[in-house]
């Protein structure tokens, strides 16, 4: 069963509950006037397996249909920032990524302290520019079954998809998902698929650097690196955090297992302090470009990245 992920829950909350099945913690969220505090009740463990191997969870990428360089270099260099920010002192993608060291398995190992890329593939349109969700499982395989990308017990197997790709409920209350398939008689692994969402849906998967799709016009933020590949890094984020601690989807989620908040989706729309629903909170603006983010990248790169739920105080915390 996939776990799904709905960047509608970034939205001004009356306008969306309708779209989104987890209301029960959405209604607790707008109690909250700073959305920092809990959700719901926390993250729990229920007993899983998660990613934990100490060298690092390693990413198989495949780039299906067009991507401008742009596109490709800025998703390229999130991924090297999680060995460290380079240069820039404050917050960092490695350093919200320790938010995540405190998921531990029921043998006490963390999740994995590190993210890279390992290999990237490119697909020009192979299976038509129509696709279900199944031929994103069969994309993974078959790169497997050739000896392209290696058997990754601690790997997630990503897809992006191009803007001029439609997949199956993407952009339907849907900005990407985590599943896992058997390859061979045993091994057991993750893959995931998130699309560009800058023609189909930016306003529900590129906020706040989009309007939003819901409720009535405010102001979009500018975006560091676009708006197609900030609102993929969003994205990539999310699906890292929740692949890593709830693989199987017996590992931390809260609410059930079918349509679980996870790691980063049990903290919707928090990107700074002072977050409430329709506000991603205070973020820091570079002076001369205007653009928001809240974490310092690879090749000086400036990014946006989602709260996640602490385990140590138990709500949400934005990058520090």
């Amino acid at each position: 069963m996939a776990r799904t992920f709905l960047r509608s829950l970034l939205l001004p909350l009356f306008f969306v509950l309708a779209l989104v099945p987890w209301s029960h913690g959405l209604r607790q969220v707008q109690e909250q006037p700073s959305s920092l505090a809990a959700a719901s009740s926390t993250v729990q463990y229920h007993g899983g397996p998660l990613l934990t191997k100490p060298n690092g969870i390693n990413v198989y990428l495949i780039w299906y249909g067009g991507f401008s360089l742009n596109d490709r270099n800025s998703i390229t260099d999130f991924f090297a920032s999680f060995t460290g920010p380079g240069p820039h002192q404050g917050p960092s993608v490695s350093t919200w990524w320790r938010t995540i060291s405190p998921y531990k398995d029921k043998a006490g190992k963390p999740v994995s302290s590190t993210v890279r890329l390992v290999k990237q593939v490119g697909d020009v349109y192979s299976s038509g520019k129509t696709l279900k969700r199944a031929q994103i499982a069969n994309f993974v395989k078959s790169k497997i079954d050739s000896k392209i990308f290696q058997l990754d017990s601690n790997g997630i197997y990503l897809v992006l998809t191009a803007k001029d790709v439609t997949i199956e409920r993407f952009c339907m209350g849907s900005c990407g998902f985590h599943e896992s398939i058997t390859v061979g008689a045993m091994a057991r692994l993750v893959f995931a698929h998130i699309g560009d969402p800058t023609v189909q849906c930016p306003g529900l998967c590129a906020w706040p650097y989009a309007l939003p799709t819901y409720g009535p016009p405010g102001q979009a933020l500018v975006a560091p690196n676009g708006i197609g590949a900030d609102g993929m890094i969003i994205s990539i984020a999310t699906l890292l955090a929740g692949a890593a601690s709830n693989p199987f989807m017996t590992g931390y989620f809260q609410g059930d297992a079918l349509a679980p908040l996870e790691a980063v989706t049990a903290c919707p729309g928090i990107f700074g302090a002072g977050a409430y629903p329709g506000y991603p909170g205070n973020l820091l603006v570079d002076k001369m470009s205007k653009a928001s983010y809240n974490a310092y990248g690879a090749n000086g790169r400036k990014f946006l990245l989602p709260a996640m739920w602490d385990l140590i105080s138990l709500n949400c915390k934005v990058t520090t």
